[in-house]
């Protein structure tokens, strides 16, 4: 099935949409911006340039992904989510005679959302980071720093608080911030099984999952 693309969708030369994906109103695509198979790009969302779009993805309404941004396979993203690419940003020169430009420069810091993860409505994630491989993000919350693959974190700075499943219910809650040391289980919900020592969590047996 080819792509669809909403008549008010502005989509720059170079863009490239891959089949099944749906594009619907107002998104800007910037040059060089790349969107996988199969994915929804909802309206309003803006791709910065050469911003890289996986496979299976759900952006949802107001997405902002600027230059330097990969979200990987199978990622959802709620509405009004922002990222960011700067951690110093200036609007202008330190002389005041001109606008910065805004193209990628040696102070654009590049995010990697990896496969599967998840990210709730309105969150911001600051730049230069990795949301690991299943990992979710709660709704309104600010990251800061590296989130560890299958850790739910929430707040502002967030903060881990559980380990979930590939189907995004909690198999270990941490009651006083901080996860079991060595601990197997599994989800109550689907039965997919997790080993987790620290931070460090390994599926077990799980179909199709990297060891």
């Amino acid at each position: 099935m080819p792509a669809r693309i909403h008549a008010s969708a502005e989509i720059e030369a170079g863009v490239e949409i891959g089949p099944g994906t749906a594009v619907w109103a107002d998104v800007h695509a910037r040059r060089g911006a790349r969107i996988g198979r199969d994915c929804i790009i909802g309206e309003k969302t803006y791709l910065g340039p050469d911003a890289v779009i996986g496979n299976l993805v759900k952006l949802n309404a107001m997405v902002y992904v600027p230059t330097g941004v990969t979200i990987e396979d199978g990622v959802m993203v709620g509405a009004g989510t922002i990222f960011t690419n700067d951690r110093y940003p200036r609007g202008t020169d330190p002389a005041l005679s001109g606008l910065r430009n805004s193209d990628a420069d040696e102070h654009t810091l590049e995010t990697r959302v990896a496969t599967g993860a998840s990210i709730g409505a309105g969150a911001t994630i600051g730049c230069g980071i990795t949301l690991g491989r299943w990992s979710m993000v709660g709704m309104g919350s600010v990251v800061t720093r590296d989130v560890a693959p299958f850790h739910l974190v929430v707040g502002s700075p967030a903060r881990a608080i559980a380990i979930v499943c590939r189907c995004g219910e909690p198999v270990w809650r941490f009651p006083h911030g901080e996860p079991p040391v060595d601990a197997e289980d599994k989800c109550s919900a689907c039965g997919l099984g997790y080993r987790v020592r620290g931070a460090d969590v390994t599926e077990l047996a799980a179909p199709g999952a990297e060891s």
